[in-house]
């Protein structure tokens, strides 16, 4: 078989101009493309360009050996039928791992600049991982020729099986995401449930969630239990929040020589203990005449919520001395009884 000089140039020629293409693209990608990327403040469009320099030039280097092939003249027929195939097959491959790698570099940034989804990023890694390599595998036998559609209804039929025999366990992993994705708790988070029970947030798995008491010990919540529960979060809008003292004075006192003694006992108190925000400035406000005293709350300010106890406990040590000093007299639960006597 003659072959000519311009029928062995025309493949090179080809193979070629592809791995030019691809390389200049990558160029360009480099070069232009991530000077763009670095002027936004998210590192998501980083995190994919990363991902396909590498699968370009893999890609264009497969289409050019395809097209060279196709233009050699001393290739069997029998080789060139199957070049559409094999190169759709490499193509499937190397997008399945750029995906792939994508979708996890995605998941481990989120787990980075959140940490309550930390714990969670590992399982949806493989979860997602699983289900892109499925897909794939779908598209190779599809390119082969395989028809797949009772193969999807198969798995769609196992699919709802095994939903049904996990309703339990799928509840509370989609609860967990929503908690991780909505964010009405946070890892760190000082929270009361609807029962009652208080503490901090230690962990937010995608099966339960864990909150560390006062005391120490761990209060464990599935996750279906705290997103369809009234939780209060004493970190949100902000941590810093009201410390309101009831305090009842005699109804002799004199109430504007109250006002001043109190609000400057509390000055000094945020001031000097640690908790307290000092520039904050305490105020009251008197709200019932009681059976035996003049009742009024004292408003204060501490930076969290345990920080309270601590500001309420020396804030009644210096209140009482201050009232002692200042003759302001806190009086004791007392009943007058009248007494009248029956007449003969």
């Amino acid at each position: 078989m003659y072959v000519t000089i311009e029928e062995l140039l025309t493949p090179i020629l080809i193979l070629i101009g592809f791995i030019v293409a691809g390389y200049a693209l990558r160029f360009v990608l480099n070069v232009y493309i991530t000077k763009l990327t670095r002027k936004t403040k998210t590192k998501l469009d980083d995190i994919i360009l990363d991902a396909i320099k590498v699968p370009i030039v893999a890609i264009f280097l497969i289409m050019g050996i395809r097209f060279a092939l196709e233009y050699t003249p001393f290739i069997p027929t029998e080789i060139i039928q199957h070049l559409p195939t094999i190169s759709y097959l490499l193509i499937v491959l190397i997008a399945t791992w750029c995906t792939a790698r994508i979708i996890n570099g995605i998941l481990t940034y989120f787990g980075a600049m959140r940490p309550s989804i930390r714990t969670l990023v590992p399982t949806l890694q493989k979860l997602m991982k699983i289900i892109i390599f499925f897909v794939a595998f779908l598209l190779i036998l599809n390119g082969l020729g395989i028809q797949v559609t009772a193969l999807v209804a198969a798995f769609g039929i196992g699919g709802l099986a095994v939903a049904f025999a996990l309703q339990g366990t799928l509840s509370e992993f989609f609860a967990g995401i929503y908690i991780m994705s909505d964010r009405p708790v946070r890892v760190g988070d000082y929270v009361e449930l609807e029962s009652g029970r208080k503490g901090y947030v230690t962990d937010i798995g995608w099966r339960s969630t864990k909150i560390r008491e006062l005391p120490n010990n761990i209060i464990v919540v599935p996750n279906s239990k705290l997103a369809g529960s009234i939780v209060t979060n004493y970190y949100l809008p902000e941590q810093q929040m009201a410390c309101l003292v009831q305090v009842g004075v005699a109804y002799n006192s004199d109430l504007e020589k109250v006002e001043r003694v109190t609000i400057d006992v509390g000055k000094k108190v945020l001031k000097k203990v640690t908790g307290g925000v000092p520039e904050f400035e305490p105020f009251i406000r008197y709200h019932t005449f009681s059976d035996f005293s003049i009742n009024f709350s004292v408003i204060l300010r501490v930076k969290e919520f345990v920080d309270k106890y601590l500001i309420t406990h020396e804030f009644m040590k210096e209140l009482h001395k201050r009232y002692k000093k200042e003759g302001i007299e806190i009086p004791f639960p007392i009943r007058t009884v009248y007494m009248r006597k029956e007449r003969a």
